[in-house]
């Protein structure tokens, strides 16, 4: 199927979404990028928003609805992980019986009318943004990073430098397990002092 590089994608990206979740403390679940600034959403309120604009992106633009409430019960980092996760999962499931002719339709796009093609792939990049200020976060909390994409200054640095990429875990099952055990990601190398910039001092 054309489209189905969309569903990959979605697919991964959800996953990405809960891995780099995995990475906060529970304690870090108030803090915000500058405190007693409402403007910067706390990582709680990420996770909140994560959770309810993908459930409205899919349920009014694309027509998924996937029978279940957007926010976990409990509003704890293991409960957003696991609630996101199925809900994600089931995205993926419904969109995976679609076909090339539903993409290609037009929906509304809040006050404008696009393909449901190109609505996924802004929906794509909008969790990607979100997921990129978390990271900035877990950088000023002075977190380690595992690899998202790629390597990372925590795996062994640049690409370039042929660092490797070292995912927290080997699946969203591992990752369950581990985060409900206190956590149980694999471990970093560092850089080895080598440069994680291409403009090093």
């Amino acid at each position: 199927m054309k489209y189905d590089f969309l569903v990959d994608t979605y697919e991964t990206e959800c996953i990405k979404v809960v891995s780099v979740w995995s990475e906060f403390k529970d304690a870090d679940l108030a803090v915000r990028p500058r405190q007693g600034d409402p403007r910067g959403r706390s990582v709680h309120e990420q996770m909140v928003h994560q959770c309810v604009s993908e459930d409205l992106w899919f349920r009014n633009m694309l027509g998924i609805d996937v029978a279940a409430p957007p926010l976990p019960q409990q509003e704890t980092r293991l409960a957003f992980m696991k609630r996101y996760a199925e809900d994600s999962g089931k995205r993926v499931a419904a969109l995976r019986e679609k076909r090339d002719p539903w993409w290609e339709e037009g929906t509304m796009f809040f006050d404008v009318r696009r393909s449901r093609a190109w609505v996924m792939t802004r929906r794509l990049t909008h969790t990607s943004h979100h997921r990129g200020q978390l990271m900035g976060m877990l950088r000023m909390l002075g977190h380690d990073l595992h690899s998202n994409y790629g390597p990372t200054a925590d795996t062994g640095g640049l690409m370039q430098d042929h660092a490797p990429t070292i995912y927290a875990y080997s699946s969203l099952d591992a990752l369950f397990r581990g985060e409900a055990a206190g956590g149980a990601k694999a471990n970093l190398p560092g850089a080895s002092g080598k440069p994680v910039t291409e403009r090093p001092r």
